[in-house]
């Protein structure tokens, strides 16, 4: 049975080696991809869709606010009712962090997937190469066609009805960029009166440019020459990995269907239409094998079922597939004994764990106390002994706070170099010089322990403490 097995294997394996051959678009023709419906086709368009929050986002209002806001010059984050703050970097550095293993465990479960679905540059390409076909041709041969006619007023129209559309969707990305960080709903008026701020006009210009000529001309070539994770993704496959595979030991050899014939018992269920290659945005043929240019879209998928069905054959033919399924390995592993999947996971619960909880527990005020290390401690006239300390209060609401500093847990400790009350405004900072007096009875030797409380005078609930250390002489 075993033996069986192996030559099974290496039959399989013989079937594969004979259909690959790896071919990289250089530049030197432009894919002009055919679209087709499918339930691909409509999953690539919802997860197309996410990008709406990127425009849709910063014009919701929150209490008469921007709901999420990038506020670099005020350095704060505004989520809603939550303002997140540099002392909140960790926070940050654990999203980023989930969102990179993220990336890396989809890619090892199910290929490229971020790149078919949610990629920047598939997106706007697809959008891109929408407008251009419906303008000047769905296919190479319709679209040379119409890059060959002469010069008309109806192929005037349609070039710079093209264009015109491009460089909208470009101008409209970068304001959009740039309404994350500024009030949309002012940025807008400011633009049209050309008062808008230096950083705005820098980021109209930047993605205007960069995606109409990637998303414009480039296209695929972006995928395969400028983006680093077309290179890394290579090192996250193995063999259990889940891809748009072709079935070569049910499709060949291939052949091409006679008229009124619909079976040919002595030939495989290829066809040879190309389709398949027809549909895909960077132009390979997914019967050569798993390479470099695919970005796991799904299109083939949809174009090889729709001919499937017309001839009367089952689908699959190309589908999603492991290298051992298509291999007969009857050793595929399920996805939660998967030593990376496990591994990822771990590291996204930690992750996730960690954001959750800084959110839960993110405090209204940021309290710190500095204490002086020149001198460590001043001997009073009376005897007593003096600690000079920094009293930093970071205020993360948005109203302004009344505060009233006050100390414990040293007897006979009182501060003194300060006002009865301070105001801290939103965002704002306030640091504050305060001198602590014990008299010489009470004085301990060494280091004690002391806690400074910052009472909130209009917001008791937020009030807040800080352990610190006292010193005086051994």
């Amino acid at each position: 049975m075993s033996q069986s097995q192996t030559n099974v294997n290496d039959d399989v394996s013989q079937i594969y080696e004979e259909v690959s051959d790896w071919h990289v678009n250089t530049g030197d023709q432009k894919v002009v991809a055919k679209r087709i419906k499918g339930r691909f086709r409509l999953r690539k368009w919802l997860g197309m869709s996410v990008w709406l929050i990127f425009f849709l986002g910063p014009y919701i209002r929150w209490n008469g606010h921007q709901a999420v806001l990038f506020d670099i010059p005020n350095r704060q984050f505004n989520f809603f009712h939550l303002t997140i703050y540099p002392q909140d970097i960790w926070m940050l550095s654990l999203t980023l962090l989930f969102f990179a293993i993220l990336l890396a465990a989809v890619t090892s479960i199910a290929g490229r997937v971020f790149c078919g679905y949610f990629c920047f540059q598939t997106v706007w390409t697809d959008i891109y190469t929408f407008i251009e076909t419906k303008l000047e041709g769905d296919s190479p041969q319709k679209a040379m066609k119409f890059k060959k006619a002469p010069w008309s007023f109806d192929k005037l129209a349609r070039v710079v009805t093209k264009h015109s559309l491009w460089i909208a969707i470009a101008l409209i990305t970068g304001i959009s960029f740039a309404a994350w960080f500024t009030d949309a709903y002012q940025l807008w008026p400011e633009i049209f009166s050309l008062q808008a701020p230096l950083p705005v006009w820098i980021s109209m210009a930047v993605f205007g440019v960069f995606t109409y000529v990637f998303a414009g001309f480039m296209r695929e070539q972006v995928c395969f020459w400028l983006c680093p994770y077309a290179r890394l993704q290579g090192v996250m496959y193995d063999q259990d990995t889940v891809l748009p595979a072709y079935d070569a030991e049910r499709g060949e050899p291939r052949g091409k269907l006679k008229k009124g014939q619909l079976e040919d018992e002595t030939k495989g269920s290829c066809i040879d239409c190309k389709v398949c290659v027809a549909v895909c945005p960077t132009g390979i043929d997914i019967r050569k094998g798993q390479q470099e240019g695919c970005i796991t879209c799904g299109m083939c998928i949809d174009a090889c079922d729709s001919i499937m069905d017309k001839t009367n054959q089952p689908r699959g033919l190309i589908r999603y597939a492991s290298y051992k399924e298509l291999h007969h390995d009857k050793n595929v592993l399920a996805m939660y004994k998967r030593p990376r999947v496990i591994i990822y996971s771990l590291i996204l619960l930690t992750a996730l764990s960690g954001i959750i909880y800084g959110f839960f527990t993110l405090s209204p005020t940021e309290f710190q106390v500095i204490h002086d290390r020149q001198p460590l401690y001043v001997r009073l006239s009376d005897g007593g002994i003096q600690n000079k300390y920094t009293l930093k209060l970071l205020n993360k609401t948005k109203e302004p706070i009344d505060v009233r500093y006050d100390v414990e847990g040293l007897e006979g400790a009182t501060l003194h170099g300060m006002g009865d009350k301070i105001t801290v405004q939103p965002g704002k900072v306030v640091p504050v010089t305060a001198l602590v007096r014990v008299p010489d009875d009470k004085v301990q030797k060494g280091l004690v322990p002391i806690q400074f409380k910052a009472v909130v005078l209009n917001n008791s609930a937020i009030s807040t403490s800080y352990e610190s250390m006292f010193m005086a002489p051994e």
